[in-house]
């Protein structure tokens, strides 16, 4: 594990210390898991779909037609 040097402002670092102490965890610990996630999140490409399951979106509300338009549904435009 590489060890660094940061600076963050008294009030987010106090947050951290608050959180730690909560969760009976050390701090770094928790700093280390939000750079984790931050690094998942913002850092890692997203790639394609492949990886996603299909989830519901609940019933259909109504059958579409030849006529629909679902771009203009989708960005909220009158079809």
């Amino acid at each position: 594990m590489k060890t660094i040097t940061i600076k963050v402002s008294e009030p987010v670092y106090g947050e951290f210390q608050a959180a730690s102490k909560a969760a009976g965890r050390p701090t770094s610990e928790l700093i280390r898991e939000a750079m984790e996630l931050y690094r998942r999140d913002r850092l890692q490409p997203v790639g394609d779909l492949s990886g996603f399951r299909p989830r519901s979106a609940g019933k259909v509300l109504r059958p579409m037609t030849a006529g629909d338009d679902l771009l203009g549904e989708m960005l909220d435009r009158d079809s």
